[in-house]
């Protein structure tokens, strides 16, 4: 029994390579394979973390597109996916993350199977590009389709990311949604669109970004660098002119930090110090973690406070 190139092992395979009903769901039933959607399998692997939404979805994504045809396109969220773009939904969000999005270029004919919601729309030859051999839309159009569909903060997360990775220009994103006309979401797009900044470096910055101008706090000034009295550049993450810095701390955050033969304790001290760096020239650092995103109130009163000292 072999995989596909991918990774996948399809049901219909694995019956004519000679493999049984019965054996198929002892495979699954003792962890052997994992069914990623029915009639797709991939094969244990304790180095894989198979929790992962996102890879969970790219073999998703995989599995589909043989059964879509060779006029599909993969879009929206799954073309993210395959992008290499991250994807944040709000807690709660009724949108299905495990979905495959795709279109195909035609006027009607759009459908919802149960696992694939198929779009029917205009795709022009320079919006459809491969991936390791599937079509996918364009990164500019990719970004525009999420913002049409998506809530402004979940859109917002993969617009930052593909103009940090200078993957798009804004002009390329502002471009792609001209050519949707008057396509429904547009209107909320153009906001996502007009609101994303290529210096946003996370998801978690892009989110800080909008929490911060939802609680009407003046606009900080991304990624500006410090330079202290010894000497030292520091870069953080939002810099207010009244000496106010503020820095989403994710804990990601630290494994960007780490250099050779560093482990995380190591980075966070590192981050200490820089914290009290920038505290010994008499700026007044706010810090805030995914938790406070959720209720951003409490952190905003301290950025606030930090703005008007007594």
């Amino acid at each position: 029994m072999e995989a596909m190139g991918d990774g996948l092992y399809l049901r219909a395979e694995m019956m004519a390579d000679g493999i049984t009903e019965r054996e198929l769901r002892a495979l699954c039933r003792t962890g052997a394979l994992d069914p990623v959607r029915p009639g797709a399998y991939v094969a244990a692997d304790p180095t894989r973390t198979d929790a992962d939404p996102v890879l969970r979805h790219w073999y998703a994504v995989q599995a589909a597109v043989r059964r879509l045809g060779p006029a599909t396109v993969v879009s929206h969220t799954s073309a993210a996916v395959l992008h290499g773009l991250p994807l944040w939904f709000p807690p709660g969000s009724a949108h299905d993350a495990v979905r495959v999005q795709a279109t195909r270029d035609r006027r009607s004919g759009a459908r919802r199977s149960a696992h694939v919601d198929l779009h029917a729309a205009a795709l022009q030859p320079d919006e459809v590009v491969a991936v390791d051999g599937v079509l996918v839309t364009s990164v500019a159009r990719t970004v525009a389709d999420i913002a049409r569909t998506l809530p402004f903060e979940a859109a917002l997360v993969p617009a930052d990311a593909a103009l940090h990775r200078h993957l798009v220009t804004p002009a390329d994103l502002a471009e792609a949604l001209d050519r949707g006309g008057r396509r429904k979401g547009n209107s909320t797009a153009r906001r996502v669109i007009g609101f994303a900044d290529g210096r946003a470096e996370s998801p978690g910055e892009s989110l800080s970004r909008l929490a911060i101008r939802s609680a009407r706090l003046p606009e900080p000034t991304l990624q500006h660098v410090v330079r202290t009295r010894d000497g030292r550049s520091w870069r953080v993450d939002f810099w207010w002119r009244s000496g106010v810095v503020g820095e989403f701390d994710g804990r990601v955050k630290y494994g960007r930090l780490l250099k050779p033969g560093e482990d995380p304790g190591d980075a966070v001290f590192a981050e200490k110090l820089r914290e009290d760096a920038l505290r010994a020239e008499g700026l007044r650092v706010v810090r805030w973690t995914w938790r406070d995103l959720a209720d951003f109130a409490p952190v905003a009163a301290r950025i606030r406070s930090a703005l008007t000292p007594s």
